[in-house]
């Protein structure tokens, strides 16, 4: 009698709704597209996301040997060929130079060699990333001469630690009177400029690392910091992950991202350390220690490699779940961009590393679309859209979601006003309408998508869906425009 029951009660509930949707309850209305766009599973090269290039661009030979950081950049001959052997493509070029490099007299500053940096990158498919160190070890990385025969030649200062130390006083007013007036000067010809992805913030320590910026007063922090936050405004700043005091004044100005140097630490030095590892001991404590753990929400944050790949493997004898593991790690802490200092990947390793530039930093997929069959020129296009996104941190770049209307030679380009900064990893509603031109023709018209730039409306991001045609617009369906 039970089972009896049971199956009334389900008949009656499947007349029940059928009756509901006979009547106008119908979950998807009359005369709307819908499109499920297919999800590919392709690694997608997209703008300030991914590995980059340290000290080299897109298409050079990668370093085997010893680094050129610091340096003025040594352009190789390039033969036309974007590829990096055994390292992924990358749409990031990251450079560090020595102040005394680019200021060589007081006041006389190398822009042109910046120019040149920024226009090669822009040449190679990238944006250049740049770190501006007030000095580094050894006289020939040594702050600009005319600052050492101003300040003096006393290189012990109250942080002296032989690997990193201070080899001016940060102290001295001078030094953020005139290394904070480089910064300042830099970000008044470069903040905001398109080819330039961000900015280290770098005041103290050995190659700009930070060394010894918790024994910095307060009055030296803030001057030096305020260089930066004052000057770029719309290009973003990344700080290294430095000490409480300084990065919670950092973004107490304005959001500024984070960095960390030393990912892959599972021991380097512990013999010597009792232990000490910066992925076990450092990292996880100082990234809310810091008050950092939130900052991915609103600026991109950038690691950088310990060591290398080769030196991983060979030296440190890592296995796949070591690599697996520091992978992991990274993406927890909402990574966007990874410096592997142009050193090749292991083949064997290879599939681990394609892996995880799938969810590094952006990864958008359009799950639903949907649109009226047919729209009035001179009216509302309304729209309706669900998004994905499968990375691990938003886009931070200022790129418009655009409609393009297609057919034949008459073309309308429709944007909407959605902040794609705010799509954060999982799922992102946005509906809308665009207005169609008043003088567009009548006719049936493709309807295509893509996320552009705010001046050229040219496509500058890849979805991780299928229909992209060669000129980077994706293919969702067709519409009527009438009269």
């Amino acid at each position: 009698m039970r089972n009896k029951q049971t199956t009334e009660f389900s008949c009656c509930i499947a007349v029940l709704l059928s009756l509901l949707c006979v009547n106008g309850f119908s979950q998807n209305p009359d005369n709307v597209t819908i499109i499920r766009p297919v999800e590919i599973y392709d690694v997608l090269q997209n703008p300030g996301m991914g590995f980059m290039t340290f000290q080299r661009f897109n298409g050079d030979d990668l370093n085997r040997s010893r680094w050129t950081e610091g340096f003025p950049i040594d352009y190789q001959e390039f033969d036309g060929d974007l590829t990096n052997k055994d390292y992924p493509a990358t749409t990031i070029a990251y450079w560090r130079i020595y102040w005394k490099y680019l200021e060589p007299e007081k006041d006389k500053y190398r822009w042109d060699m910046l120019d040149k940096a920024l226009e090669t990158a822009k040449s190679r498919g990238q944006t250049l990333l740049l770190r501006i160190a007030p000095y580094g070890t050894g006289d020939e990385r040594d702050v600009p001469d005319w600052y050492r025969e101003m300040v003096g030649p006393n290189r012990d200062w109250k942080y002296n630690n032989p690997v990193n130390k201070w080899v001016v006083d940060p102290e001295d007013p001078r030094y953020a009177e005139y290394f904070g007036g480089f910064i300042r000067s830099m970000g008044e010809r470069y903040d905001g400029h398109p080819d330039l992805e961000a900015v280290d913030l770098s005041i103290v320590g050995a190659w700009g690392e930070g060394a010894g910026s918790e024994l910095l007063s307060q009055q030296a922090r803030e001057a030096l910091v305020d260089a930066y936050t004052e000057s770029f405004r719309k290009t973003p700043i990344i700080a290294l992950l430095m000490d409480k005091e300084t990065n919670t004044y950092a973004n107490s100005q304005i959001p500024v991202g984070w960095r960390v140097d030393c990912i892959g630490d599972l021991g380097f030095w512990a013999d010597e350390q009792n232990g000490w590892t910066h992925m076990y001991d450092f990292y996880p404590q100082e990234i809310i220690n810091a008050g950092v753990k939130d900052s991915w929400k609103t600026s991109p944050l950038s690691f950088e490699i310990c060591g290398t790949f080769r030196n991983w493997k060979e030296r440190q004898g890592y296995d796949r779940d070591d690599v697996r593991y520091i992978f992991n790690e990274t993406l927890k802490w909402h990574m966007s961009s990874f410096n592997a200092k142009s050193s090749p990947v292991p083949e064997e390793w290879q599939d681990l590393v394609d892996d995880w530039l799938k969810k590094m930093g952006y990864r958008f997929v359009l799950r639903r679309f949907s649109y009226p069959d047919e729209v009035n020129r001179n009216g509302k296009f309304p729209f309706k859209s669900w998004w994905e996104n499968k990375g691990v941190a938003p886009c931070y770049k200022d790129f418009t979601l655009a409609l393009r209307l297609k057919s034949g030679s008459n073309v309308s380009v429709l944007p909407t006003d959605a902040n794609i900064k705010e799509w954060l990893p999982g799922d992102n509603i946005y509906d809308n309408a665009v207005f169609v031109p008043g003088d567009l023709p009548a006719g049936t018209y493709d309807v295509q998508l893509a996320i552009v730039d705010r001046w050229k409306f040219e496509p500058r991001v890849k979805l991780a869906i299928e229909g992209r045609g060669n000129d980077g617009w994706y293919q969702l369906g067709q519409i009527k425009i009438t009269e």
